[in-house]
């Protein structure tokens, strides 16, 4: 029998997972193997070279490019004041207002002299980055000048979309139930640094006065796709997401519009709230899917009687499996693969496809859908 599997969301409420973290460019590894490591604690660091400007003193000056040298008040290599002569001519009739000094742009360093051109190349000072572990957890493995790999006993949880970056802070459900649409009453200023959790939905009102008010994060069901542009200025197109600048991240659990949270993801995260979670927006939605996540930790001694998730066997899916519906007419609803006919069945658009039989957790009615049409929810 042939056999479809599309890899689905995570909601877990136990497991291990290790996140690795690496520098942009090498630099120096401030861990080693054994580590126990906090969401804020730096790692690694590096510097970034800092952005050039080239400067046009034989134009200033009005001197050939094999003269710059005779002119020039600094060397390549040493550093300049903003502001600070780095090249004078001699005074016209020695009337000292009547001379033109080049000065430095900018606080850096004279990188090059050209006597070709006639330019003076200055660098900004280098810019310091630092990674932090991202996660509680324990160090794994060091990749030396690159980064380290980072072990944690957690909850984790994927959603479907998401903006924003990684940040973590103090969990809070806000919604009583997972069909609750969050309102601009509910968001007060002591939810400032927390990630807020929400059910169905929340409006562009709502979310930005979160973000006012401090909010670090917001897990929600549902958001409208159209008040994406109006969060961040543009519109989102097909690359990966997680990089905007915003200071609150946004994940939607379930899709765009109005969606009840699923309640197995809505209960996991209740029985969660006052834990620190780290939480990340990145998306992926081409090849090499990629899922915004929501990672909350256990502690130390929580942690010892956790044990790795099994991963999902790809040999196919199976009657019992849990799955979502990822296309209409059931976009978004939960259920129980029941039944998995061998034969190919016809659909609407008249097409043959192999189909599969879900009861649906929320009315318990059972539906036939395409295999193409869910995804499995890995537990």
């Amino acid at each position: 029998m042939a056999h479809a599997y599309t890899p689905g969301l995570q909601v877990i409420a136990r497991t291990v997972i290790v996140k690795e973290r690496t520098l942009p460019i090498p630099g120096k590894v401030l861990v080693k193997p054994g580590d126990r490591v906090s969401a804020d604690a730096v790692i690694a660091v590096t510097e970034l070279p800092g952005d050039v400007q080239t400067i046009n003193v034989v134009n200033q000056l009005s001197i050939t490019p094999r003269e710059i040298h005779n002119y020039m008040l600094k060397k390549e290599g040493e550093t300049v004041e903003e502001n600070e002569p780095i090249a004078q001519n001699k005074p016209f009739l020695g009337i000292k207002f009547l001379q033109t000094i080049v000065r430095a742009p900018f606080r850096g360093t004279v990188e090059r002299i050209s006597n070709v051109t006639g330019q003076v190349i200055l660098r900004k000072p280098p810019r310091r980055i630092s990674l932090k572990a991202y996660v509680n957890g324990v160090v794994k493995e060091v990749h030396e000048g690159v980064g380290a790999d980072i072990e944690v006993a957690c909850t984790f949880i994927q959603g479907i979309f998401g903006i924003g970056g990684e940040t973590f802070g103090e969990l809070f459900v806000l919604s009583e139930t997972p069909e609750a649409v969050l309102e601009e009453k509910d968001i007060t200023s002591d939810l400032s640094g927390k990630l807020i959790v929400g059910g169905s939905h929340i409006t562009y009102g709502v979310f930005k006065k979160a973000q006012d008010l401090g909010v670090k994060g917001i897990i929600v069901g549902g958001f409208h796709a159209r008040d994406l542009k109006t969060i961040l200025g543009y519109e989102l197109g097909v690359a990966i997401t997680g990089d905007e600048e915003i200071p609150t991240t946004l994940i939607i659990t379930e899709g765009f519009g109005k969606m009840t949270m699923a309640s197995r993801t809505f209960d996991l995260l209740k029985s969660r709230q006052g834990h620190i979670a780290s939480i990340s927006g990145r998306t992926q939605i081409r090849a090499g899917v990629m899922r915004p996540e929501i990672i909350i930790p256990f502690t130390p001694e929580e942690a010892k009687t956790v044990q790795p998730h099994p991963p999902k066997a790809e040999t196919g899916i199976a009657r019992g499996d849990e799955v979502r519906i990822i296309r209409e007419p059931h976009f978004g609803r939960l259920g129980t693969i029941v039944a998995l006919p061998s034969d190919l069945a016809q659909v609407e658009t008249e097409s043959y496809v192999r189909i599969m039989s879900v009861k649906l957790t929320d009315t318990g009615e059972t539906v036939t859908v395409p295999r193409a049409n869910v995804e499995v929810i890995e537990v």
